[in-house]
């Protein structure tokens, strides 16, 4: 209402006045009536770029309605900053854009854009953003299920803003590792930093905090059974961030209360709150809440035996969830197709051109002496030239294309999208899938230069191409230092599981072997393995940037077979256990809890059983 009441009487001292107050004042909420007020403001274009800047920095942080404009915001303010060489506001725009791309699902240049803002908090000696931007990376990977990531960067995070005096920031990163810290079932070591951070939060009056705390104390509280502690903590959460407006929040804490209502197969509450969550989600755009929300109602619906809502819900989960992939390679693949197309059609311009100098060449042919005649004999075996030339490399590029695609597709599916420019899914009920990743990868990555990076992950994915390629089984993709694979398809087959779990073991040896012999000290990794048998649909994603995935229940639990493995272990489910248990010794781990999932059954894999043969 202030800045609504000044701007009649604007002038340039008005204006500086204005943001002078907004300088000297911490924002932590935002506030979309600020946003509107600031608008009138940008629009006179009559600031000078101290001022603008400030500016700038106010709108991208408030805009909460139109998250596109607060990204341009923010792009603005990270120009300006850099033709002024202002590295504080330079860290305050990178830390913009990464906040918004966050919400948005767009991780990759969330991630980018925090570790951009880090060198420029530095540079400004700006301690509290350093801490500030830490703790947004461990939000990033906390969102995307990088546990070891997550933790290392917020214990960085809270270590730097303890050397500081800002009480909120050091109360935020102790309330997000806390959150990071239950969902790794540390609930003691979560429970200690909520409390930390709810006195924190209560002595500066600060009730999104307060809320944050509430609920996700009533998070850690429902993972222990004590449901009805959970529901109060939570419910007054959600009351607190609704008067705040804070629908990121809400729609997540309303799906926790879908969860402790779901294990209480109390449906149609459960229903209630998952719907809620959706909806918020989908007005909002928060693609993540959306994706979570989708697969809640999915089994929601499936447990109430509901099939067609149950897979209508499902397929706009797999939507949302592909929406935040990462398809570089694919997007390689495509743009060597396009250059392909475009060197195809120059060719046929350049003949042409060259058939209506032969015509020229062969009227004036008709009137001129010997001399024109040889010229134009030159002339054609020129053209024989160019022409034989641009076919063979028409040709080498089409062999180019053609190969790269079959390193990319299964050759049935590559065959498929040659012939008709589509592939169709298919369901298979009998697939093994497998997952693998490598402990301590981030940390090894931040000390690493990326030509030695990338020399490290090619040594292991080359030989675990070759090791599946052994077995017939099929390479699905790699993400980061994430390694996927499946066998039983795109031929259906009986032995995949057996194959699958010998791939596991060439897998384990050949890194214990690179770890035990390395005499040149190369970067060696531990790893660890998981294996799920099911039912999964393939497909090809996309029209253009295209790649060949597979989807289902049994991927998401061979996902969960990984993460809950140890290290040097190959992790399997109860499915793929009663497949192979005649072959293999294997180790009963017991019943251990997986979100979403409940208590699942898990294997270790010790070995063949004596006398096995394969």
């Amino acid at each position: 209402m202030i800045v609504k009441r000044l701007f009649g009487y604007f002038t340039n001292i008005v204006i500086y006045l204005i943001l002078l107050f907004f300088q000297q004042s911490v924002v932590f909420a935002q506030d979309q009536k600020v946003a509107d007020s600031l608008v009138k403001i940008y629009k006179t274009k009559k600031l000078n770029n101290s001022e603008k800047m400030e500016l700038l920095r106010n709108l991208s942080f408030n805009e909460s309605n139109n998250l596109e404009l607060s990204l341009k915001y923010a792009e603005e303010l990270i120009a300006l900053s850099k033709a002024e060489k202002n590295y504080l506001y330079l860290y305050r725009g990178y830390s913009q854009k990464g906040n918004k791309n966050r919400i948005i699902g767009n991780f990759n240049i969330a991630l980018d854009s925090y570790f951009k803002s880090i060198d420029a908090a530095a540079k400004a000696e700006y301690v509290i953003g350093e801490g500030m931007s830490y703790m947004f990376i461990a939000d990033v990977y906390s969102t995307m299920g990088s546990k070891e990531n997550a933790e290392l960067y917020y214990d960085k995070a809270i270590k730097i803003l303890r050397r500081t005096t800002n009480r909120l920031s050091l109360a935020t990163a102790l309330l997000n590792a806390g959150d990071e810290y239950s969902k790794n079932l540390k609930f003691n070591l979560a429970l200690n930093y909520f409390n930390e951070a709810g006195t924190i939060f209560k002595k500066e009056n600060y009730l999104i905090g307060i809320a944050y705390t509430l609920g996700n104390k009533g998070m850690v509280f429902a993972k222990q059974g004590n449901d009805e502690l959970a529901i109060k903590n939570i419910s007054e959460a959600i009351s607190i961030l609704e008067k705040q407006e804070d629908y990121y929040g809400i729609s997540d804490y309303l799906l926790y209360m879908s969860d402790i209502y779901f294990k209480r197969k109390e449906w149609k509450s459960a229903l209630d709150y998952a719907k809620r969550s959706l909806d918020i989600a989908q007005k909002q755009g928060l693609k993540d809440q959306v994706q979570k929300s989708s697969l809640i109602l999915s089994e929601l619906y499936q447990q109430a035996g509901n099939i067609p809502e149950s897979f209508t819900y499902y397929k706009k989960y797999i939507t949302y969830r592909d929406s935040v992939r990462n398809l570089e390679e694919v997007e390689k693949m495509g743009n060597l197709r396009t250059n392909f197309e475009v060197s195809k059609k120059q060719a046929e311009v350049d003949l042409m051109i060259q058939q209506k100098r032969t015509q020229k060449i062969i009227a004036i042919s008709s009137i001129v002496s010997l001399v024109l005649v040889f010229l134009l004999a030159i002339g054609l075996f020129r053209r024989y030239r160019f022409i034989k030339k641009t076919n063979s490399i028409i040709e080498e590029e089409r062999k180019r294309s053609d190969t790269l695609l079959l390193n990319i597709l299964p050759e049935e599916t590559a065959l498929e999208l040659k012939e008709s420019g589509k592939v169709v899914a298919k369901r298979f009920e009998s697939v093994t899938v497998l997952f693998t990743d490598f402990e301590g990868f981030t940390q090894y990555a931040e000390n690493l230069s990326p030509e030695k990076l990338v020399e490290s992950v090619d040594y292991y994915f080359s030989k675990f191409d070759a090791i599946i390629e052994k077995y017939d089984l099929e390479k699905i993709k790699t993400l980061g230092d994430s390694y996927m694979c499946a066998g039983g398809l795109p031929f259906p087959t009986e032995d995949h599981a057996y194959k699958m779990i010998l791939v596991a073991q060439e897998i384990l040896e050949f890194v214990q072997h690179s770890n035990r012999e390395n005499p040149l000290n190369h970067t060696r990794f531990n790893i660890r393995i998981g294996i799920n048998t099911g039912p999964v649909v393939a497909g090809v994603v996309g029209t253009k940037k295209f790649a060949y995935d597979i989807w289902g229940d049994t991927v998401n639990i061979a996902s969960r077979m990984e993460s809950n493995s140890a290290r040097g272990k190959i992790n399997i489910s109860e499915n793929t256990f009663a497949i192979i248990k005649d072959s293999f010794d294997c180790e009963y781990r017991g019943e251990v809890e997986v979100k979403n999932r409940g208590m699942m059954k898990m294997y270790f894999v010790n070995g063949a059983k004596e006398g096995m043969k394969f």
